[in-house]
């Protein structure tokens, strides 16, 4: 048997049950000749779980998670990746998946774009639920903000509503406020939990000092905060010609926040977090959204868990899990710092170091010729250069990233790819960028950048998807994804092997050839099973210029209607 796949399945299940159940007999197993060419893996003949329950009640808040960021970097860096390394880890599939092999509903991660169908101007507004604070001006100020590099205060528009307002860096107009707003869209339409944030203008006698109005700083010490004090900090920020102030407004979550997730393990007082952070789909297959995005800034604290009120129960509460503060991607960090290396190194890179040492420093690196476009709002972001599978964050500390493998990669290609350009387009016009050559900029290298990551990953693993049965069971029908979007040619270059096994992994009948058309969607003849359910696994083998891979389509008979479906995907 191969054990392997058949303990990686029932760990995932173990998890996410009943999302696919290992229905194989033991006593079949012994007593049945497997065939070679089937894995172990069987499904339960049940519908898909498309949201799991974690959302169960979590009556006292959990504590709140301190953060130190010097720690945290050296931990990432050095002492962590040291100790991990000699732990001898081996490689695990990812937790957290459903009989289709895609990421069920949570409070992690919620199926958007491709399953609903999403308006650009949905895009535009994000997760917006209270609108801009724009229209509902004077501001009060309560506080200056904590952590990060910009100026920032906490107010209350005259809603009631609360926000954290910030502000671009100086020498560079526009380029934080648009990242933040463009990225948080971006994500926000792929499946993750973002904050609600707009980009808005102001005038500096639009904002009022509350009478309590207070200065925090990193330890926690505060102080009154002074209209001199705010006057100051308002003249070292861009100001347009006609002495409006640009800001970003990012609504404050409601709950109570509890700090970032940890990169490994889980949250010991949090009974709904039962999968160990390294091991989540959607926190592994984030790496092909934040390579895209460029977002380097890859810690815990630019996550956040909020202890929330259940919206269909007040007396009900459970965590929720955000991502946030996106202010230094789409190049931004590149431009900030400034250092061309990132989104190539991390900050301290053995190999990189190691490489250059050997080399004497004479061999050219592919961040070496970088350079801004020289657009308002625009930071270091490469198009054409871009290379999916040597990006890096700015530290290696991020465990979901560094132990993705091509299943993981390939799941959130297949959303990636789900973007059109009027709803990149969108998500770049909701950051109300001054020279419409910089909105043309992004969204025509943000499209680039999604087509060479897309082309990348689905040439790792079969790219294949959508698959349903036709003409009665006859046929088992299916997307190449590599073809249908024209990432690669079509013509003479692909084609199927498809074979047809029963649940014990016998053959029936002679594997099948098609070859692909210029729509990417292949019907292949199969052969289902005799027995009751008709449980049938079907191996389609992709070839290109060389064998790609199997991938298996388990059928059976819907108990309640007689009719074929799709009840499991297992990719090797």
């Amino acid at each position: 048997m191969k054990t392997r796949a058949l303990t990686s399945h029932r760990g995932l299940l173990a998890v996410t049950a009943p999302l696919a159940a290992l229905a194989a007999l033991t006593a079949l197993a012994a007593g049945c000749a497997r065939g070679a060419a089937v894995p172990d893996v069987r499904f339960a003949n049940s519908p898909t779980v498309a949201a799991v329950d974690d959302r169960k009640d979590v009556p006292a808040r959990p504590a709140v998670r301190g953060f130190s960021r010097h720690l945290y970097h050296f931990d990432g860096s050095f002492y962590r990746l040291l100790t991990r390394e000699l732990e001898l880890p081996r490689q695990r599939r990812a937790l957290g998946v459903n009989a289709l092999d895609e990421v069920p509903d949570s409070t992690w991660f919620t199926n958007r774009i491709g399953v609903h169908d999403l308006s650009p101007d949905e895009i535009r507004r994000g997760p917006a639920t209270a609108g801009s604070p724009e229209p509902h001006k004077p501001w009060t100020i309560h506080s200056t903000k904590v952590g990060g590099a910009s100026i920032g205060f906490i107010i209350t528009d005259a809603r009631g509503e609360k926000f954290i307002l910030k502000f671009d860096r100086a020498g560079f107009p526009e380029t934080e406020t648009a990242a933040d707003v463009i990225v948080g869209k971006l994500l926000w339409a792929a499946g993750y939990n973002v904050p609600e944030d707009h980009v808005v203008y102001l005038r500096p006698e639009e904002l009022v000092l509350a009478p309590d109005a207070v200065v925090k700083d990193w330890s926690g010490e505060r102080g009154r905060l002074t209209r001199p004090m705010l006057e100051r900090a308002l003249a070292r920020i861009v100001h347009e010609p006609d002495g409006r102030v640009r800001a970003l407004a990012s609504r404050m979550l409601d709950g109570k926040p509890i700090g970032g997730h940890t990169a490994e393990g889980m949250r010991k007082d949090d009974p709904n977090d039962r999968i160990p952070h390294q091991l989540r789909r959607d926190l592994r297959g984030a790496y092909v959204f934040y390579s895209w995005l460029d977002q380097t800034d890859v810690k815990e604290d630019n996550s956040l868990d909020v202890w929330v009120t259940d919206p269909a129960d007040p007396k009900r509460h459970y965590v929720k899990h955000y991502l946030i503060d996106f202010g230094t991607s789409l190049g931004g960090a590149a431009a900030f710092y400034p250092d061309l290396r990132m989104g190539y190194t991390h900050m301290v890179d053995f190999p990189d170091l190691f490489t250059s040492l050997v080399t004497l420093g004479l061999r050219e690196r592919p961040w070496e010729r970088r350079q801004a476009p020289g657009l308002r709002g625009v930071g270091v972001l490469d198009g054409a250069a871009f290379r999916p599978d040597l990006w890096k964050a700015e530290t290696p500390q991020y465990l979901p990233f560094r132990v993705a493998d091509e299943h993981d990669k390939l799941w959130a290609a297949k959303i990636l790819m789900r973007f059109t350009r009027e709803q990149i387009r969108a998500a770049v016009d909701a950051a109300r960028l001054s020279d419409p050559r910089a909105a043309d900029y992004l969204t025509e290298t943000l499209i680039a950048r999604q087509r060479i990551a897309a082309r990348h990953w689905f040439s790792q693993k079969p790219p294949l998807d959508h698959f349903a049965p036709a003409a009665g069971g006859r046929a088992l029908c299916f997307d190449d994804l590599l073809l249908s979007y024209r990432l690669a040619p079509v013509a003479g270059a692909t084609r199927y092997t498809v074979a047809s096994y029963d649940r014990g992994g016998r053959p029936l009948g002679p594997p099948r050839e098609l070859s692909a058309d210029g729509s990417g969607r292949a019907c292949a003849p199969v052969t289902l099973a005799a027995e009751r359910d008709a449980y049938t696994i079907v191996r389609v083998d992709t070839h290109r210029s060389q064998p790609v891979g199997a991938t298996y389509v388990h059928l059976a008979r819907n108990p309640a209607t007689g009719a074929p479906r799709v009840i499991g995907v297992w990719r090797p």
